[in-house]
């Protein structure tokens, strides 16, 4: 394959994780029985243009048309859709002259703050489950992929756009190009694409590997995403590193010349060319530190079985769903997963087919140890678990080194 950004025809291997359930497919009880699809998960680097990205491509229609991931059950997410409304409105000036755009918008999670400050809003979400509950909750939504067709539409109906957002959006698209052609399309001479993407070097320097996963097609670098703007036409003005998910980039770009980039865009750029961002050489050692946290979190629970510890899991997220997998962790070890999404309760993990209940069955259930798959969520989850850790109860961290809280 070729690299989906630059085109370049040779793509260097990085890690491979071998045949992996699709991360978010959760399963109704019937289909427990029926056969699985499962899909090559092998992490690879563009040296041309410094993109990593993974080389199977599953059909959008087949992991976003029925989605069960809504954003708005995190509480950190909403504080951190809060504070970036806030600062939007604040640095762009944005009134109810404005218009803010969001690809990939879920159930109107972010979009919400906005309007709340008066300013209009349009979503844009194609999982049509998802796209229902943000109609419901007032925010307007067109239920489709967005690309360089629905972009130029848009802007043709007269819905440009003083800011177009995509937060942890930009990871999922195959058509990278078609994407940013839209937002081009879409934006106002004067306005700006602000994007939030979880960044490589964290990905690789915290051994984040269980954030790699069929929807995840890209992990970018900076270097990667000023690569891919400057082909259509724009040029990165801002960016800042944000400790969510892990550690993530926002990188706000516009059109060429619109405004002048600012100081931060430079520094990171050369960071970036010091540690080595389109060297493989970088990248290189990763997949054996992968493999040595696998046997350790296996001694780890395994050790705990053997005494007799009831174990379960908290999250029933996608990256639980590539390190359970990567990790030959299931039923054998884990009696169920908790989930505070009403949406995932009632189903079962993909691959290991673990019931997901709601997250008081810990106090019921009282296992002894509970491994947490979302760990990008840590602090809350643990504040909202207090009870079951003040009885005694206690959690496992895996990421990016395996350990009991005590």
């Amino acid at each position: 394959m070729s690299c989906s950004s630059c085109g370049a025809g040779t793509l260097h291997p990085i890690l491979s994780l071998g045949s992996t359930p699709l991360a978010n497919r959760l399963l109704t009880k019937a289909q427990l029985d029926e056969p699985e699809p499962r899909f090559a998960l092998d992490l690879v680097l563009c040296t041309t243009c410094a993109l990593v990205q993974i080389t199977e491509r599953v059909p959008p229609e087949i992991l976003f048309r029925d989605y069960a991931y809504f954003s708005s059950f995190s509480d950190t997410m909403q504080r951190h859709a809060g504070e970036l409304a806030a600062k939007l409105i604040r640095e762009r000036r944005l009134d109810g002259g404005s218009l803010v755009v969001e690809i990939a918008s879920n159930d109107g999670y972010l979009l919400t703050h906005v309007q709340k400050a008066g300013v209009p809003v349009l979503g844009i979400e194609p999982a049509r489950n998802i796209a229902k509950v943000a109609e419901e909750k007032g925010v307007p939504t067109v239920a489709e992929f967005f690309g360089r067709e629905l972009g130029q539409r848009l802007a043709a109906e007269g819905r440009t756009a003083d800011a177009v957002l995509a937060n942890n959006v930009m990871a999922h698209v195959p058509d990278l190009n078609g994407v940013v052609a839209g937002v081009r399309a879409l934006l106002k001479p004067k306005g700006v694409f602000v994007m939030e993407t979880p960044y490589v070097k964290d990905l690789i320097d915290k051994l984040e590997f269980d954030t790699i996963y069929h929807e995840h097609l890209f992990y970018y670098s900076l270097t990667a995403l000023a690569a891919l703007f400057r082909r259509h036409g724009m040029e990165v003005v801002d960016v800042e590193r944000l400790s969510i998910h892990g550690g993530s980039l926002r990188v706000t770009a516009a059109l060429a010349g619109a405004e002048p980039p600012r100081l931060a865009v430079a520094q990171l750029l050369d960071e970036e060319r010091r540690w080595g961002v389109a060297s493989l050489a970088f990248y290189q050692g990763f997949a054996e530190r992968v493999r040595s946290w696998r046997e350790r979190l296996r001694s780890l629970v395994g050790g705990l079985k053997a005494e007799g510890r009831r174990l379960a899991a908290y999250g029933a997220s996608a990256k639980g769903t590539t390190l359970l997998a990567y990790a030959g962790i299931g039923r054998e070890t884990l009696d169920f997963v908790v989930d505070r999404s009403t949406y995932k309760q009632g189903r079962f993990t993909p691959g290991t087919h673990l019931a997901i209940e709601a997250p008081a069955k810990l106090l019921e259930a009282r296992p002894d140890h509970v491994l947490l798959l979302t760990w990008n969520f840590a602090d809350e989850i643990l504040e909202q678990q207090a009870e079951y850790r003040r009885g005694g109860g206690r959690f496992i961290v895996p990421i990016p080194e395996p350990k009991v809280l005590t």
